[in-house]
């Protein structure tokens, strides 16, 4: 069985349709899990206070912002090198959900930095790429709305989306091009040193598998009403001409 068979959009309604239940029952338990877990049975930081507990919203947030887009890029290709309509429209469907996670992290990151920084805004290194992936967001959407032509409104936000990767790639790893930068380290990080404790660590996991889940409950859903309505644009179209 070849991946590209997904593609067909019967057979990728047959295997989402099978997939959602399950998915959306476990980013649910996940969530319930990791949110009550780490926001009323996780102490406060002796530095930071109770504003540590911001990471169980702002670091699965802003890992999503960036990997939504990846998801995209990847979308993306496919749709230019094989033609795919799925994979156009899996992208369509997922730059909302990718704005809505790139404005929780830049909000919660606001929120931790006033008390941490003094200041609601500062241009770090990994804020300014952040905000410039929210403004390739919003600026993805509005080219997929602006052109009425379904084929070259994917193959132009594709080579946006090309683009746009680029502070994808910078907000992920801004950090470390850029050690002047505010913005604290990664959260999560193989070198015991510079990771969060287990007793954040532990309930933050819970919380990234229930943003990741959320995000294919979400976009399997979106993707399938982009198909819908594809179809339903299709038999409009042929009832007109007959």
């Amino acid at each position: 069985m070849s991946l590209w068979e997904y593609a067909n959009p019967v057979k990728f309604m047959a295997l989402s349709g099978r997939i959602l239940p399950w998915a959306a029952w476990l980013s649910g338990i996940c969530l319930v899990i990791g949110l009550v877990w780490g926001f009323f049975y996780t102490p406060d930081d002796f530095r930071q206070g109770s504003t540590v507990k911001i990471i169980y919203l702002h670091v699965p947030s802003a890992l999503m912002a960036i990997n939504v887009w990846m998801m995209m890029l990847v979308t993306s290709l496919v749709w230019i090198i094989r033609r795919h309509h799925v994979s156009a429209l899996a992208a369509k469907a997922a730059a909302p959900i990718g704005v809505v996670m790139t404005l929780i992290a830049l909000v919660t990151g606001a929120i931790w930095g006033q008390p941490m920084w003094g200041t609601w805004w500062a241009w770090d290194p990994r804020l300014t790429s952040f905000l410039i992936l929210f403004l390739f967001y919003l600026g993805y959407i509005a080219l997929w709305a602006a052109i009425e032509d379904n084929d070259t409104a994917a193959d132009l936000t594709s080579i946006l989306c090309l683009v746009g990767s680029v502070f994808a790639i910078l907000s992920r790893y801004a950090v470390n091009f850029w050690n002047q930068g505010l913005h604290q380290g990664a959260s999560l990080s193989l070198d015991k040193e510079k990771n969060v404790a287990d007793v954040f660590y532990q309930p933050l996991l819970f919380c990234i598998a229930g943003f990741v889940l959320l995000f294919v409950v979400l976009v399997l859903l979106r993707t399938r009403t982009e198909i819908r309505a594809r179809r339903t644009s299709a038999l409009l179209a042929r009832e007109r001409m007959g």
